[in-house]
C-alpha cells in the first residue's frame, strides 16, 4: 500500500493542471504535488496516477514518489481562491501526493537530449498503459538533476471509465505521432524486449495492490477492490506482449514539428560534431 502522511498546510494551487493539484505541506516535513478526490476528474484520475507510477517504476523509469495524504477541510478555511475552497470541501480524507522536486524544469528537446533507447522504453510504456497526454503540446515531463521524469499519468486507462469495452483495450493501436519524444526516434523494439517480459500478472498485481480500497470500492460491475485490481491486471498484461507491434509513429499534426521520427536525434548529432570542429552531415 501507498505511504501515508497528513497535509499540514496548502501552500499553493497549481493551475497548470486541469484539475487544479496544489502544493502542500505534510507531518513528514515533505512537500507535495497533491492531486484531489474532489476534483472534476475524480478519483479514477488517482487510481490511474497509482497503478501506473508504480509500474513505471518498476521498469525503471523515473516517476515522483507517491503518498496517500490525508486532507483535512479546515486547512482550506484561510484560503481567498472560493474555487479551492470548495475543491478542499469536497477532498476531505486520503488524497494523492507526488513528492514536489524543486528545481525541476520542463522538458524542452532543444535542451535536453534523450537518447533513442530512453525515448522507446518512455514510448512503449505510454503506448501499454494508453497515454494521451505526452504530446509536444503538453511533455509531462520534467528535468531533475541531470535526469528525465515522467509525471502527470490521469490521461491513462482510459478504458476504465467505460469498464464494459476494457476487453477490447488490449488490442487497440497507439498513435505515438504526436509524443514529445517521437522526434528522437525512439528505439521500439529495443524497449520491447527489454520491458515486455517483465510485465508479468505478478508484477501488475504488485502495483495494483498500492491502490487504496477507498479509491476502488463501489465500481460498478465489481463486488470488491480486489476485483477491480484483478481487471486492471488482465487488460495491461493482455496488451504488453504485442503492443509494440501497434505504434505508429507517423507524421504530427500539422500546427506541430513537422519532421520525420529520429529529426532531433540527427540535429543533435550536427551540432555536437560542429561543437566539436566537426562537420555536420
Amino acid at each position: 500500500m501507498l505511504p501515508e502522511v497528513t497535509a499540514t498546510r496548502y501552500v499553493t494551487p497549481l493551475r497548470e493542471g486541469g484539475s487544479l493539484p496544489g502544493l502542500v505541506e505534510a507531518d513528514d516535513l515533505g512537500t507535495y504535488v497533491v492531486k484531489f478526490t474532489g476534483a472534476g476528474q475524480g478519483r479514477k484520475t488517482l487510481v490511474a496516477e497509482v497503478l501506473c507510477g508504480r509500474l513505471a517504476r518498476w521498469l525503471g523509469l523515473r516517476v515522483p514518489d507517491l503518498v496517500g495524504i490525508q486532507v483535512d477541510p479546515v486547512i482550506g478555511l484561510g484560503e481567498p481562491d472560493q474555487e479551492v475552497q470548495e475543491l478542499l470541501k469536497a477532498s476531505g480524507g486520503l488524497n494523492l501526493g507526488m513528492d514536489f522536486l524543486p528545481g525541476s524544469i520542463g522538458f524542452d528537446p532543444l535542451a535536453y537530449r534523450v537518447d533513442a533507447a530512453e525515448a522507446g522504453r518512455v514510448v512503449w510504456f505510454d503506448a501499454l498503459v494508453g497515454n494521451v497526454d505526452r504530446s509536444w503540446r503538453n511533455p509531462n515531463m520534467l528535468v531533475w538533476h541531470g535526469d528525465l521524469w515522467l509525471i502527470d499519468h490521469g490521461a491513462t486507462l482510459i478504458w476504465h471509465h467505460n469498464w464494459p469495452s476494457a476487453a477490447q483495450a488490449a488490442g487497440r493501436p497507439y498513435d505515438a505521432s504526436d509524443h514529445a519524444l517521437a522526434p528522437v526516434g525512439p528505439d521500439l523494439a529495443a524497449a520491447a524486449a527489454e520491458l515486455a517480459p517483465r510485465v508479468t500478472e505478478e508484477l501488475l498485481a504488485e502495483c495494483a495492490a498500492g491502490i487504496p480500497d477507498e479509491w476502488l470500492a463501489g465500481e460498478p460491475g465489481f463486488g470488491t477492490p480486489d476485483a477491480v485490481r484483478r481487471a486492471y491486471v488482465e487488460v495491461l498484461a493482455a496488451r504488453a506482449g504485442t503492443v509494440h507491434e501497434r505504434i505508429t509513429l507517423g507524421v504530427p499534426s500539422q500546427d506541430g514539428p513537422s519532421r520525420a521520427p529520429g529529426w532531433l536525434r540527427d540535429w543533435a548529432d550536427a551540432v555536437s560534431g560542429l561543437r566539436k570542429g566537426g562537420q555536420a552531415r
